[in-house]
């Protein structure tokens, strides 16, 4: 018996007797980009989630702490049923499966969003962030660094010169200055359509938040409105901006003198962080992880980069860097293909 099997014959062993009903199965609701994994099962017409987080890879006491937190301040958090440190099994509430991503159009986004940076602002006003781990210059840098070694690298097949390492370490300070400069608050770090759900009482669910830290003030709000899996037209998006800057500015969030522009740097140059790293992990997926299903993703991703650079002069190097290596190369097709 593999690992695969053994793994599977122990979380349906425990959810059965977790449930007192030998008869249950488990059908495959979702997995992530982690070690982590979902399973639906149905007891007494009712419809529950078995989280498989193995101990050693992904440790559920994170999702645990943080859940309980998230629900104590209002939040739409899985409730937790049942649970087994050592294995890494818990049995949670169903939040159903109407994620935002296929669900938003040009008529509900409005609505839908609306109740998302509701929900971020109670997480951002409403949330303790001072034992998190902190959103710090090592956390931001290495982050940066997968995309040069994953896509410049890896992909592209390109290593970047001495003047080139110029380049991307100028960018790079750039970001990470502006990330630092901005007023720290409770980080989801991956608040976005794949992990919001519509339900029907206090929308949205909201789930995987297990890696939140203590970061900056927009790096959600650039996850919800950059999102990697939707894009929307910039002055949409930049009104969504302004409205929220408004409403922590109004709720001494933010201080007065943070107008409009400066906030919108701040959110921008956010934003290209989280898009520079996620740039360099879709690869990561598939290069290291045999995961192929984010490649499709990745020329919005780098439009977002290119496009969001494009506007500040700081970057103009950093953007045709590059343009040069990319031209009209396919970015979903994989090196070797």
């Amino acid at each position: 018996m593999d690992l695969t099997t053994d793994r599977a014959a122990a979380r349906l062993a425990w959810t059965r007797a977790s449930l007192h009903d030998n008869s249950l199965t488990l059908e495959s609701a979702s997995a992530d980009a982690s070690f982590r994994s979902y399973w639906r099962t149905y007891f007494n017409g009712r419809s529950m989630i078995v989280m498989d987080s193995p101990p050693a890879q992904e440790d559920p006491r994170p999702w645990l702490k943080i859940g309980e937190q998230l629900a104590a301040a209002g939040l739409h958090v899985p409730k937790v049923y049942d649970k087994d440190l050592a294995q890494g099994f818990l049995l949670i509430e169903d939040l159903g499966t109407r994620l935002y991503l296929p669900t938003l159009n040009d008529e509900n986004v409005d609505a839908l969003y609306g109740d998302a940076m509701d929900a971020l602002f109670r997480m951002q006003t409403h949330m303790s962030y001072n034992d998190l781990p902190r959103f710090d210059e090592t956390v931001l840098i290495n982050g940066l660094n997968i995309m040069p070694e994953w896509f410049l690298g890896r992909h592209l097949r390109h290593t970047p010169d001495s003047h080139e390492q110029k380049v991307l370490q100028d960018a790079f300070t750039l970001v990470i200055k502006n990330a630092m400069e901005q007023p720290r608050c409770f980080v989801h770090r991956d608040f976005h359509s794949r992990n919001l759900l519509i339900v029907d009482h206090n929308n949205p669910g909201i789930i995987d938040f297990q890696g939140a830290l203590a970061g900056p003030m927009t790096y959600d709000l650039a996850s919800l409105l950059r999102d990697g899996y939707i894009a929307w037209k910039r002055e949409r998006v930049e009104n969504w901006v302004e409205s929220y800057r408004l409403r922590l500015r109004d709720a001494n969030a933010i201080g007065s003198d943070i107008d409009r522009a400066q906030f919108l740097r701040w959110f921008d140059l956010t934003g290209m962080h989280r898009h520079i790293r996620v740039l360099g992990q879709f690869y990561r997926l598939w290069y290291r992880d045999g995961k192929p299903g984010y490649l499709a993703d990745v020329p919005r991703v780098y439009h977002y980069i290119v496009s969001v650079a494009r506007s500040y002069p700081e970057l103009a190097d950093f953007v045709a860097l590059l343009e040069r290596h990319v031209q009209n190369r396919d970015l979903t097709q994989v090196a070797g293909a």
